[in-house]
Order: structure tokens, then sequence, then C-alpha cells
């Protein structure tokens, strides 16, 4: 991304003083003319409007104007064509009906008033002209082909120059080139011609800038003969055979048109623009090339136009004085010439004289200088008159160049011209002299503010005015020093420069101007502002086309400058779419087009500064598809094919895809046939016979692929026998005596040729030498039947087509088909390893009986029944399967105490054979399952009762139960654990001696020999005592509990009254006695504030004395006293009173409230108040 930055700020003051600008001297002073505006010093006028001869000047008193012409005084009372404007020098000449040559000439202007004269530039008035061509009649030109020729046009002399060119009859500019060219002075010059220059229409035009004219020459017709056209054209005039040689034009080194000769020099004024130029002719077209003898080109002035025949320097210097060399060249020879560059100037200005503005009595110099070449001439002149025919004056001084000026007088003021001349020009500049005494007087408006950016330049104007010249001083704000020395600078013109400015620079300025005869002042303020800045950029974007893309551009600036955000695109405006979406900080372009390409830049300007930032947008999409598809190289087996690729829309083309198409075989379905890296467009295809091949390509990069190209031609190639067989070959029998030859038919494409076939062929391995075959078509299968059952094969499969056979085809083996097999595994054996698992024991049937391919071998085992008489009769079959290469295996996840069956079968790819003998084994005892249920009932004061059921899989003789309890709390807090041994033969069982309204947790399972199966839990609770819950009731509603709890209020309340007393009192009460007496550092006051007593500190600050109020959260922090209003009842928790007035709410003591806190249960009773009675007797 490209990101630029601007910084423009703006300054409302003067522009900084320097010694070259004149003094401004207030209007409303005395003091002589100035001139301000006049016309040129070569004025060229257009006939067709009134001259308008301008001179403008200020002065004190407004001066008056006086005109002379040709040096002569002119009268333009006597003139009535000629007007003065009001209040101004600028003579307007009404030339309707008069002749403009009659107001040609040199005019000067003259502003005069009581304190001098001052006297305008000589004006050379001239009228524009463009003369009409003279009438002449253009002979044919007839040139040999080869030869050089000039073409002139010799314009009629304007004033200006005019500007030439040349064209056709159609107004159409005829092609220039290295050959073919047009000289500085108007003339075409042809190096040599050739055949196609030939025509009737050569024109030269000729526009007359001022006026805006086009004159035209009268057209040159030219025509370019050869040798044997022109011996044909002089034959037929002088009846001669042979008048010139054949052949055609020979071949010659270049010559210079122009310049003539080997050397040649030029002049040229300094400042002005320096063109030389070298035309050559010559066979081939010369080159044209130039040096500098001495010295190099000056590269930023220098350009070289005309096909490199013209060498143009701008504001030419007097280092560019010298010898320049141009050389043309052709393979022939070079040619060199050599121009001479002399640089002469007209007097220009090196120190112009300033105004002086002096007081009585001091003294001052007018300096005028000046430099050309030759040197030029300085003369002085007072008032218009030269200074040696003026009034003497001892005060003043010339020496040459400077005049000076001491002990001046009031009534010494005067306007002084310096001329400076040589042969090429003059100039002349006017300065006064003004004698005043004036106090100092500050010109710069009041209370200006002035606005920066930080980290720029800062200008304070104080432009002030007074005689003596008053001396100008700083202060910022409080006044205390001046400014002076960095970071400030002073300028002569009294303004204040910050060079870096910074938000500290702020502020209030005074700028004081003091001289002899006063002082003045003035205040100006500076406002730093910081700096816009963009902290997010536009980034660099891929965009596919039709999708949307978002620039953003975070801008951060100062609050008080107003920004405005522009969005420009390639340096010129955003396209008027209603797709560009400008939002504040952002742009969207949405459905994104190829024509949105180009660079986005983010433009946020201030009235102070700006900041910009840019960055490019790529549009990308598929690439068009390619064009121009071509066959070459045409072999019977091969093609060569090239395409030229589609425009790839600023995505580069990875691979090109080349597809086919089979008219002959499959007709509109197209195949991919090969790919080719995207920077090849060209590809060597390998083909197939006795196929109509057409091509196309489609070209990928990274957004798609491309739509396919046009098609190709069709290509054809020959038939011929197939190249290869069918692939897939393969033998199996479905039935016990045939075999099934198969293969993948071959398509068209690999036929070949027409008349595709199959030759089919197999033989017993081993057994048959010969091959037995069957030639077939349009299948994909034989079957030979009569077969013996599971035999070894060996079979082939060949193409054949109208053209020949295949190749030798390769021999796949198969078999016949296979049949059940014969025998079930013998001496089948089982082991048990644990109540769940067994391991089974076969040996292995012969192969042969087998009669096919062995899959493995299958155990079909089932649980007959279990051992315990309780439990019911199971017939699942289940079956493990095992490979052919095993001899046992195991039997997993058996129930234990249970009579197994099972028996054993291998199987080969038509199915099994028959089953071994069914054998049997028994599972050992294992643990029991759960308890097919467990309930609680009866539950009273201190019993429960539980009933339960066996477990439905006893895996074996039960031996008893196991019973396990304990208590839970209501915050899920267990108790100790109780256990009971239960008979195998008890389904109930009555708990005595249990807590009242109590919960309990139990655990019960059941056992056999191999130990305990899994728990079953439940949870019941005992119920309470209906006596007691009424008592507890029956404590909150007692008149002693009552009247407890009204004390507690009236003992707050007269706290409280206590408190305000003593607070508008401001006295002392016990406690605060005893605080004031105490000496320990950390004893806390009374807080008057919030009406607390103070106590000793227990390290916390923040926590609240004892009667303080519950902070906003409702916590109340406990401190060492055991007076708290909450251990009154000798019990603390969720307190409150209901409707009637009564405090409801569970009461313990200290002790008890730390236990349960920290996590300990008691094993005593319950308190007579329980919370859950509580809260449902509430």
């Amino acid at each position: 991304m490209e990101r630029t930055r601007a910084r423009a700020t703006v300054f409302l003051m003067l522009f900084l003083g320097n010694p070259g600008n004149a003094l401004e001297v207030p209007l409303d002073l005395p003091q002589p003319p100035t001139i301000t505006h006049q016309s040129p010093k070569d004025f060229i006028i257009d006939p067709r409007e009134n001259i308008v001869i301008h001179c403008d000047a200020k002065g004190k008193p407004h001066p008056s104007f006086s005109w002379t012409r040709n040096g002569t005084h002119f009268d333009i009372d006597q003139d009535p064509k000629v007007t003065m404007r009001p209040h101004s020098g600028t003579l307007v000449v009404d030339i309707s009906g008069e002749k403009v040559e009659s107001y040609e000439g040199v005019y000067q202007c003259t502003a005069r008033n009581e304190h001098g004269t001052a006297v305008s530039n000589n004006i050379v008035i001239r009228q524009s002209r463009s003369p009409l061509w003279s009438k002449e009649r253009n002979e044919p030109i007839i040139v040999q082909e080869g030869v050089s020729l000039v073409l002139q046009c010799r314009p009629p002399a304007g004033l200006p120059p005019p500007i030439i060119f040349w064209m056709n009859i159609n107004f159409q500019r005829l092609p220039q080139s290295s050959r073919v060219s047009q000289a500085l002075n108007g003339d075409l010059y042809f190096s040599n011609v050739l055949k196609e220059d030939s025509r009737n229409d050569y024109i030269c035009y000729a526009r007359f800038p001022h006026t805006q004219t086009i004159q035209q020459k009268q057209p040159i017709t030219v025509t370019v003969l050869n040798l044997d056209a022109i011996n044909e054209t002089v034959a037929a005039l002088y009846n001669e055979t042979d008048f010139l040689s054949d052949g055609s034009a020979e071949e010659r080194r270049p010559t210079f048109l122009i310049p003539s000769g080997s050397s040649s020099s030029k002049m040229v004024l300094r400042g002005q623009v320096l063109e030389l130029e070298c035309i050559a002719e010559g066979l081939p077209t010369p080159e044209v090339s130039w040096s500098k003898v001495s010295g190099e080109f000056p590269a930023q002035r220098t350009s070289f136009l005309h096909f490199q025949k013209t060498l143009r320097i701008v504001d030419v210097s007097e280092a560019d004085a010298g010898e320049y060399r141009c050389t043309a060249r052709n393979r022939l020879a070079s040619v060199h010439h050599t121009i001479r560059v002399t640089v002469k100037a007209a007097p220009y200005w090196i120190s112009t004289p300033r105004n002086l503005v002096l007081a009585p009595r001091e003294r001052g110099n007018l300096i005028c200088r000046a430099s050309g070449t030759p040197k030029p001439t300085i003369t002085w002149a007072m008032n218009g008159i030269p200074i040696e025919n003026s009034p003497k004056d001892p005060s003043r001084k010339v020496e040459g160049d400077t005049i000076i000026f001491e002990e001046v007088q009031t009534g010494s003021s005067a306007v002084y011209q310096c001329h400076a001349s040589n042969e090429y020009g003059y100039l002349l500049s006017n300065a006064f002299v003004n004698v005043l005494s004036e106090t100092p007087r500050v010109l710069t408006p009041a209370n200006k503010v002035y606005q920066v950016i930080r980290n720029s330049r800062a200008l304070l104007d104080c432009s002030s005015f007074g005689s003596p010249i008053p001396k100008i001083t700083w202060f910022k704000d409080s006044r205390s020093s001046t400014l002076d020395g960095d970071p400030y600078v002073l300028h002569e013109n009294g303004t204040l420069e910050i060079h870096v400015a910074q938000a500290l620079n702020s502020g209030k300025y005074t700028c004081v101007a003091r001289n002899s005869l006063g002082i003045s002042e003035n205040h100006v303020y500076l406002e730093v502002k910081e700096p816009t800045r963009i902290l997010k950029q536009p980034e660099y974007k891929v965009v596919q086309r039709n999708r949307n893309v978002v620039f953003e551009c975070k801008v951060k600036h100062d609050p008080s400058l107003i920004p405005t955000m522009t969005w420009v695109k390639d340096n010129g405006e955003l396209p008027d779419d209603e797709r560009f979406v400008v939002d504040s900080d952002s742009l969207t372009i949405t459905d994104v087009s190829e024509n949105d390409a180009g660079t986005y830049t983010c433009i946020m300007v201030t009235t102070l500064d700006q900041d910009s930032a840019s960055a490019e947008l790529i549009v990308v999409e598929q690439p068009d598809p390619p064009t121009d598809l071509e066959l070459t190289d045409q072999k019977p087996r091969s093609v060569q094919l090239t395409w030229i690729p589609g425009d790839e829309h600023n995505s580069a083309i990875h691979v090109f895809v080349i597809q086919y198409a089979d008219s002959l075989h499959h007709h509109g379905h197209w195949h991919n046939l090969t790919l080719v890296p995207g920077f090849k467009t060209t590809a060597h295809l390998k083909l197939s016979p006795y196929v109509h091949y057409t091509f196309r390509v489609l070209a990928l990069n990274a957004v798609g692929i491309s739509k396919p190209s046009l098609p190709s031609r069709v290509y054809k190639t020959n038939p011929s026998a197939p190249d290869e067989n069918p692939s897939g070959v393969n033998g199996f029998g479905t039935e016990h005596d045939n075999l099934v030859i198969s293969w993948n038919p071959m398509s068209g494409h690999q036929a070949n040729g027409p008349g595709l076939q199959y030759k089919v062929m197999w033989r017993q391995k081993d057994v048959d030498k010969e091959w037995t075959s069957v030639t077939v078509a349009n299948v994909s299968k034989f079957m030979v039947s009569g077969t013996p059952t599971f035999t070894p094969y060996e079979v082939q499969v060949q193409a054949i087509n109208d053209y020949g056979i295949g190749p030798e085809p390769a021999v796949v083996t198969g078999h016949s088909g296979e049949d059940l097999p014969m025998q079930a595994p013998d001496t089948v054996q089982v082991l048990v390893l644990n109540s769940s698992l067994a391991e089974v024991h076969w040996e292995p049937v012969p192969p042969k009986t087998v009669r096919g391919r062995l899959k493995g071998y299958k155990v079909y085992y089932w649980r007959e029944r279990s051992l315990h008489k309780h439990n019911p009769h199971h017939v699942e079959q289940q079956v493990l399967t095992f490979s052919g290469n095993k001899s046992h295996g195991m039997l997993p996840g058996l129930q234990p105490y249970s009579l197994y069956l099972f028996n054993v079968r291998v199987f080969n790819g038509k199915g099994e054979g028959p089953a071994s003998s069914n054998q049997q084994f028994e599972t050992p005892e294992g643990v029991p399952g759960r308890p097919s249920f467990l309930r609680i009932t009866n539950p009273n004061l201190d019993s429960l009762t539980l009933e339960w059921g066996p477990p439905y899989d006893r895996n074996g003789r039960l031996t008893g139960y196991t019973l396990k309890y304990q208590t839970v709390n209501i915050s899920d807090v267990l108790g100790p654990v109780e256990e009971l041994a239960l008979p195998a033969n008890e389904t109930s069982v009555t708990l005595i001696n249990l807590k009242y309204s109590t919960r309990y947790k139990f655990y019960f399972n059941a056992k056999t020999g191999q130990g305990a199966g899994p728990v079953v839990t439940e949870e019941a609770a005992t119920i309470m005592d209906e006596a007691m819950a009424a008592r507890q009731v029956d404590i909150a509603t007692q008149g002693w509990f009552i009247g407890l709890m009204c004390a507690i209020a009236l003992l707050i309340l007269v706290l409280l009254i206590i408190c305000f007393i003593q607070r508008n009192k401001g006295g002392k009460y016990p406690v605060k006695e005893k605080e004031d007496a105490h000496t320990d550092p950390e004893f806390q006051p009374m807080k008057e504030d919030d009406c607390t007593f103070g106590e000793y500190s227990d390290t916390e600050d923040h926590k609240p004395l004892k009667g303080s109020r519950t902070p906003s959260n409702g916590t109340v922090h406990r401190d060492n006293s055991d007076d708290s209003l909450v251990d009154y009842g000798g019990d603390g928790g969720d307190g409150q009173f209901n409707e009637d007035g009564s405090f409801i709410g569970q009461y313990s003591g200290k002790s008890s409230a730390r236990d349960t806190a920290g996590g300990h249960e008691s094993s005593e009773a319950p308190s007579p108040v329980n919370t859950s009675a509580m809260n449902s007797f509430v």
C-alpha cells in the first residue's frame, strides 16, 4: 500500500520580510507616488479590440498622470479617441473607424504629486499581424526513390511569428518520423523518399496565435518514381531506349541538409530558449545524436525533439555556453557538425533599490545593482529628470550604483529612478525617499487568532510603521521576559517565528513597536492544534468480479477542527455510481467490475492540514476462453495443438485443460485428455486409432475455470489392430461344475477399429497343455460348464478387430465353482477358564473335504439353563467365527452358574459343512446381580421398614444380604455408617431406635460365595412428634417472649435519643471521657457524623461499631463485645417480625452457631424449634 502525507498550514499574516521587499507606508501618511501596475514593455495588441495601456499608482496626495509618446508629450485632450480612466493613468484608445497603425509607438507614463514623480517603463505598442500568403503556383515535384527532398513552407512574416504544421487536404496531420520531419523554420525534410510519399496534398498551414487565424499554402504534389519508371518516362519524351541505368536507389553516406558545413555558431540570450537543429539525409535513414564537447547537458532543462534532430535547453544560463556536436550515422558512415553557442545577457537585477523612509537628520542608501553581458550602464534620475540636471542637495551623494543620504531634512522627499541598459535591453526601477516623523503604529489587526498544527512552523505577524523605524519586541502571557532565542526567531519585518510549534506554545502574544517618538502594542493569539492522522489505512485488495469490497480509513483529528473525508480514484473523482457508498470511515464498492480496478485514496482535510493514504484494488475473475485453436504436425498417432490464451483478468493462468470429443463413438461427450502448464500455449497430444477427434481448451486460474474455447476442426485417425487387451480378467465358478470367465469390456476408443471381438481361452492348470478357446462379441463374460469342483484353471482374453489381433494376453488363474464342505471338525474340547469365559479346541478338517476356499470355522453355543432352580430356562444361540488357520477360540460373555451347549462347523465360499456333535460345559458361580427392588414402608418416629426382592441373576447360591445406612442432614452432610447382615431367606427388616424427623440413606446388596453384588440405594425419613411441634409454636406466641422483644426495641430507641442530644449539645458522656483519657494511639474517638460510639480498634477500621447502621449490603460485622443485639435471646438467626408483631426465628447459642459454621454436626437431639416445622407453621 502506498501512503502520502501532505501538510498545508494556513497563516493569516503578511509574507516574511526579506531585503528585496518594498517598504509599505500607510496611505494616510504623506508619500511620493509608487507605480503599482503597468503594461508590459513589448505590448502586442489585437487590431480588432480597443487599446488599453495600463498605468496605476498610489501616493499621498493621490498622484496625477501624464503620458509621452515616442519621447514627446502626448496630449490626450486633443484626441477624442483617447480617454484616461478616473483615479488612474490607464489609457483607453477607441479604434473604431481608426487605423491602429497610427497609435503604434513607444509610450511612457508619469505619476506625480507634491512629494515626487514616478515613471513607468517604455511601453512599445505594436499591433498583431497575420498577413495573407502570397499567390503562387507550385509546380509538381518528381523525384527518384531514395533521394532527399525539402518541401519549403516560407510563411508570411507575422507578429508574433506563426506556428507551422503540415496537413493533408482532409486536415489530418502528415505522419513524421526519423526519415520525415519538420524543421524549426517550418520546412518539411525527407532524408530519403519512398514510393508511399507520393501524394498531391502536401499543405503547409500557419496559425497566428494572437488573432487565432489559420492560413494555408497552396498544395504541393510529389511523385516518387523508381529507376524503371523514370527510364520509361524519359524514353517517351526523348525517344531514348535507356536514359538511366537499371536498378534500385543506391545506398549513400549521411550528409547534413541543415546546418551546412562542419561547424556553425549561435548566440542566445540568458533566460531564453536555446534550440539547435541538425537534419541529415542518407540511405538508409541516418540516426542523429547529440553531445556537449566540454561538459554535460543540464538534465532538468534539456529535451530532444523531432526524433532527436532538435536539442532544446530552456532558461539558458552562462554555463550553457560552449560547443555542441550533433552526429548523423547510418551503417555506411557517420558525419559530425559542431555548433559554438555563446550566451549574452540583457540587464537583469541583482539588487533593486528599495523605498526609504527616513526621519529628519537620519542617513540611508539607495542601491541599484544589475548585471548582463556586456555589463550594463547604470544611470540615476530624480523625479524623472537625470540626476545631474536635478537641483543640488547637500545631503545627497551619488557613487556609481549607490546614492548616499546623510542628515536628510524635511522636504527632501523625492522619487529616484535607476536605469540599467546594454545593447540587448534595459531595466527601470523607481524608489522613493520619504522624510517623515511618525510615532509607531502596528498595522496587524488586533486580537488576530493564528492556528497551526503541532510540530509545524508558526509565524506571528507584527507589521508596523514609524519613523524612525520602530524596534519590535514580543512577550507571551505574563510579559515576564522578551521572546528571543530558541525556540523563537524574530525576523526583520517584526514577524515572530516558532520553528516547531507545540501545545505549550499556545496562548496570548503581545508585540510592542517602539521608537524615539512613542510606543504601540498589539495582541494576537496562537492556537496549536493536533495533527490529522490516519490510524487505520486502506489495505491492498484483490477481489473477484461481482463481489463487494470495503476500504477502511479511520482518522484521528483535533476535535476543534471540522474534518472533511474525500475519496478519489486514480487521483480523480469517484465514478458517479450508486455502487460506491462512502461512510464516515469507509468506502464500500458493491458488485465490483473490472473497471473499478485502480488506486483509491482517502483524504482527510481540515482547515489547517490534511492526511491521505492509498490502496490498490485488483479485480480478478476467471480467465476468458482461449482462442484460435490450430492443429499442426499431424501424424497417425499424434498431433500438435496450439492456441492463444484469453485475458487473465489480473490472475495468472495456472493450467490449461485440454479436452476431446469423439464424434465417431461418443458424440457430444467431452473427456479430459491432458493438462498443460499455464505458461505454455502448445501441447503435443498422443492419439488413438479410429477416433474422430475434436479438441477444446479451458484455462484455470486462482478464481476459477474459463468457459471452453470454440472446438477445433475434426481430426480423424486411421483404424489399426488393438493396442491392448481387456482389463479385469477373472475366473470363478457360480456352481460346483462351472467356470465363469469375465472381463471389462473395451470402449470404442480402445478398440482401434471396427469389428471388436474377444477371444476367450482356458485350460486346467497343470493338467491341460492345449488351450480351449471361443470368440465372442458384445459380451463381458463367458461360462464353461462340466468342470470338476474347485479346480484351478488358467484363462486369457484377447481383443480382435477387423484389422488384426491385440497383443499376447496375460494369463490369469481362477477356480471353478465350490461345493459345501463334507466333514465336521473332530476332537472338539472345551476348557472353562472362569465364570464368564471358556476356550474351545477342535481338529482342522482335511483340505480335500472343504471342496472350496476355506473361509474359517464357526462355533455355535447357547445357554441351556441356569444351575439354580429358581432361574428360568434360556435358549439363545450365539455364533462366533474364527479364521481358517485357527484350531481354537474363546467364548466370552458367559453367564455364571449355567449349563452351556456348543458345536463347531467348517465353512467355505459356498456355505457351512455339517456340525460336530454337541458338547456341554458348566460355568462356576459369580457375584449376584442387584436386588430386584428395595422399598421403605411404615415410617414412624424412630423406626422404618425395608422390603426387597432377590436378584434376577443370582449367579450362584445366595449366602445373605448386606444393609448399610447413615443419616443425611439438610446440607447433605452424611453421618456415620451403620451396617447390618441379613440372611438369604429374609425379604424385609424393621429398623428401630432411629432419630425422629431425620433423613436416612440406605445401601443394599446380595452376596454369593464369590462375593457381593452391585448396590441399590434408597432414602427415607422418620416423622416428627406432634406434641413437640405444638410446644415449638407456642414459644413464639408466649407473653414473655413478646415482652422481651419490646424491651430490646425500647433500649435501641433510648440509645438513639441520647446520641442525638449529645451531638446537639456538644458535651461529653462517660464513654467519651474514658476515650479522652485513653492514650492508646489506636483509640478511635466518637464519629460525630454518624453518631457512633468510638471504641478500641480491632485492626479493621472499616468494621461498624455497636449501635451503628448495617452496611448497605446487609452484612453485620461482629466485634469483641458480648452485648450485640444479635446475641439477644441466646440465638442468632434469620429473625423477623410477623404481621401481628410477633418475632419469629430460630435461636441458638454463639458456640452452636460457630460449630455449625465450621461444618460440625451435633449428635444431640435437635432444638425444640425446628426450621422446617416453623416454616410449615407459618
